[in-house]
């Protein structure tokens, strides 16, 4: 478990790249925001997560979680769930927009970061 990295994950860096691709600015982890964001677009006040199926209990079969020591982990991701519903209300409540990308959406990254890039555009 100390190899599962919170930053530069395969899914959160295929996200960026279609967002430079498409010409969106954005800053990375801001510290100042609730929750750090994995990308944060200021002009669209857009925070973007990017969140593993497992670790924030996803309703998909990626999120299943284990059949052993199963007090922990059931303990582990409802904090985790927790602490992403208090994130998310912290940040509507700063006037900031949300989407969370799930690691099984992947496919659909494209359609999501078009969306973006457009209402991007349209602010200029």
């Amino acid at each position: 478990m100390s190899r599962v990295r919170s930053r530069d994950t395969k899914p959160e860096l295929l996200v960026r790249r279609s967002l430079s691709r498409l010409g969106v600015r954005y800053r990375l982890h801001r510290r100042d925001l609730p929750g750090k964001p994995d990308v944060y677009v200021g002009r669209l006040k857009l925070a973007v997560f990017v969140n593993g199926c497992f670790w924030h209990g996803h309703d998909c079969p990626r999120g299943k979680r284990p059949s052993s020591n199963t007090g922990f982990w059931n303990t582990k991701i409802d904090r985790n769930r927790q602490r992403d519903g208090e994130i998310l209300r912290a940040l509507s409540e700063r006037g900031i927009e949300s989407v969370t990308i799930w690691q099984c959406a992947m496919r659909e990254c494209d359609v999501v970061t078009a969306q973006i890039a457009q209402q991007y555009r349209e602010t200029v």
